[in-house]
């Protein structure tokens, strides 16, 4: 059976200011459909056999993955000693020196969650393959669905980097077959998740249940409709819940108390970030000798040393992307409550460019799980977390979440109710 393109005819719906579309031309190799209001991607041309394609991409990945697990990642040699990571080893060192709040954060983002998106595209693609669907095939969708975005290989890799350079004026470094196989990894990953989609287990919709006319224009909401954000199925319902047909996601006209979980959260996140700054956050003793580094110190000391990009990179990711964060929601919500109507597409955009670099600032987190895993030579040298590596790990699981909770939609919403509070004003003074 061969994967159903998107074609003329079909309906869709934005899940960033709630548009509805109806695609009405048949899309071709290197198109994409983008929604006319706030510019969000809404689909992409699927090849023929993009399902085949998603499948060999997933089982490689997979295969590479095994490979950077079971073979030897990094060695580190000093004074005649050396230690051996594995890919784990982040995770086994920081579970045997206290840290297993950050133990476990670095397995699930490094570990758990990459192996459960591709076993779980897995169980999907293969029956798919054959014309079948494979049971509760909508409940693993969803789960592959909701923990793609904490899959953070790539921010893994960024800590490999700088940790390499670090180590490299400590001592002399041998790079083992895993880490081969985890670079090859990355693209392969990177492009089996961009082809992992509900198309390639569900029709495309063209009509809309409950509706004699697909073509709808305005929002979804207008019309008394609310599309699932798993699988994108547009469906009947106003406030309540209902379940989606597909996925059997609880889909709500717009995130349940979305403002004030986001204003939780955000506060919650600012309450951390200060901590995180103050405290140290790692500790590097040589020969006896050493003192606690800050965020910030550890920044200062890698220009200092001559190694100002990754300095620049550090000191984006772990202070410039946090407060970023914090600003723009707290614009976002502001402007919400307030009704603006104000540059509503750019607001859509700081949004999104928000939502999807969040993830970044866990580079330092990761960096300090490798060198732990790697320096502990007793007394010669050892690289060992602190207090405000926990901090900091909060903060940025807690900013990914008010990001995921706010929802976006609801800027169209204030600027379609100011439009129509002005729209009487002008009538009268028409009349």
């Amino acid at each position: 059976m061969k994967a159903e393109s998107v074609d003329g005819g079909c309906i869709l719906a934005c899940r960033e200011c709630d548009a509805l579309h109806r695609l009405k031309v048949r899309l071709r190799p290197g198109h994409i459909v983008l929604c006319s209001r706030c510019h969000a991607l809404l689909h992409t041309f699927m090849h023929p056999n993009a399902r085949e394609h998603c499948l060999a991409l997933h089982v490689a990945a997979l295969m590479l993955f095994a490979l950077a697990n079971f073979f030897p990642f990094l060695t580190l040699k000093i004074s005649g000693r050396e230690a051996t990571d594995m890919f784990v080893s982040a995770t086994t060192a920081l579970f045997a020196i206290g840290s297993v709040d950050i133990a476990i954060l670095v397995l699930l983002t490094s570990v758990v969650f990459p192996l459960l998106t591709m076993l779980g595209a897995l169980y999907l693609l293969i029956p798919a393959r054959f014309g079948r669907q494979a049971p509760a095939a909508g409940t693993v969708f969803r789960l592959v669905r909701r923990i793609t975005p904490w899959s953070m290989l790539g921010v893994f890799m960024l800590g490999v980097i700088i940790a390499i350079v670090k180590l490299l004026d400590m001592a002399e470094l041998e790079f083992g077959v895993a880490l081969f196989a985890f670079l090859a990894l990355l693209p392969v990953y990177v492009l089996a998740q961009q082809g992992f989609r509900a198309a390639l287990f569900w029709p495309v919709q063209r009509a809309i249940p409950g509706h004699g006319e697909p073509c709808l224009p305005g929002r979804a909401r207008d019309h008394g409709l609310v599309h699932c954000h798993t699988c994108g199925w547009l469906m009947p319902g106003h406030e309540a819940p209902v379940r989606c047909p597909r996925c059997a996601d609880t889909v709500h006209a717009r995130k349940p108390d979305s403002i004030a979980r986001t204003w939780a959260l955000l506060i919650t996140g600012v309450m951390l970030f200060i901590p995180a700054n103050v405290f140290p956050i790692m500790t590097v003793i040589q020969l006896g000798d050493g003192e606690p580094n800050t965020i910030f110190g550890g920044v200062v000391h890698l220009i200092e040393a001559g190694m100002w990009p990754l300095g620049l990179i550090v000191f984006f990711a772990s202070i410039i992307v946090p407060i970023s964060k914090f600003v723009v929601i707290l614009f976002l919500l502001l402007s919400v409550r307030r009704g603006s109507g104000w540059r509503a597409q750019d607001r859509t955009r700081l949004y999104r460019v928000t939502e999807s670099i969040g993830s970044w600032s866990m580079v330092d987190i990761f960096v300090i799980g490798l060198l732990a895993s790697l320096v502990h030579f007793g007394n010669i040298i050892q690289i060992r977390p602190e207090i405000a590596a926990s901090f900091f790990a909060a903060t940025v699981v807690v900013t990914m979440l008010a990001a995921q909770s706010f929802d976006p939609r609801l800027i169209w919403d204030r600027l379609a109710e100011s439009q129509e509070q002005r729209r009487p004003s002008r009538e009268q003074a028409v009349g």
